[in-house]
């Protein structure tokens, strides 16, 4: 809790609209923190009430204060993007192979996965939010409020925050999904580095999500690889890089 205050303390620095940090401190041996309210609802439960124009324009706003974000450079101290993704995915992948689960097609994705995973080696390393889903964006009057919950913050790759758009978020609504990527990139289309780079984060969440899922929730595991072949038909287990949904 006192690493995620000083975060928001931090987004303070860079004029990012979430919740202010007011207090921290420590109760019968439990950390606390005190942030202002964001009035409004979280944008899961009322976006697909809005408008198409609507939802798009928030996910334009929601990129403005991603980019926001992405202002805060991880310290010299932090290992490699690279090196920290490789050594993740390998674990993931070795968890995956003995589990006795096999998602179909799973050696198309892995050689995907295999082809391109160089294109990590140079990426910058900045803050990430890691958890930027419609659950975690506060709107109001139609409009974008805030963004909260910076509790599993990470440092790496900044387009790896939109491979949520491809698990959450475009199911609940593309105009919003659309309007973030785009809005990103100044209302231009993104080139096919980003798109090269976003299917691999897709492809190698095929292998985590089915271990975080056995080790955490192993009752949802029929939910969450609903979830995974929705994105592997969107790309058609990546012989495709641009998802049909944003054609």
């Amino acid at each position: 809790k006192k690493n995620e205050y000083s975060i928001l303390e931090r987004m303070k620095d860079y004029n990012v609209t979430c919740s202010e940090p007011i207090s921290f401190g420590v109760l019968e041996n439990r950390g606390y923190m005190i942030t202002s309210y964001i009035e409004g609802k979280d944008a899961e439960e009322v976006i697909s009430i809005y408008s198409n124009l609507e939802q798009y324009n928030i996910g334009v706003e929601a990129a403005k204060e991603l980019k926001k974000m992405h202002q805060y450079p991880a310290s010299h101290t932090i290992a490699s993007w690279y090196s920290r993704k490789v050594e993740k995915h390998n674990n993931y992948m070795k968890a995956y192979l003995g589990c006795g689960i096999k998602v179909k097609n799973d050696q198309k994705i892995i050689d995907f996965i295999e082809k391109n995973i160089h294109l990590m080696k140079k990426r910058p390393s900045v803050f990430q939010h890691d958890d930027y889903t419609l659950g975690n964006i506060i709107v109001n009057n139609k409009e974008f409020a805030g963004v909260i919950d910076f509790g599993r913050y990470d440092w790496g790759d900044p387009i790896h925050e939109f491979l949520k758009i491809g698990i959450f978020s475009r199911e609940v609504s593309i105009p919003f999904s659309k309007g973030q990527i785009k809005g990103y990139f100044n209302n231009k289309e993104p080139d096919e580095n980003f798109w090269r780079l976003y299917s691999l984060y897709l492809a190698m969440c095929v292998f985590s999500t089915v271990i975080w899922t056995l080790n955490t929730i192993p009752n949802n595991l029929n939910e969450m690889l609903d979830k995974v072949y929705m994105f592997l038909e969107d790309h058609d287990y990546f012989s495709k890089l641009k998802p049909k949904w944003y054609q």
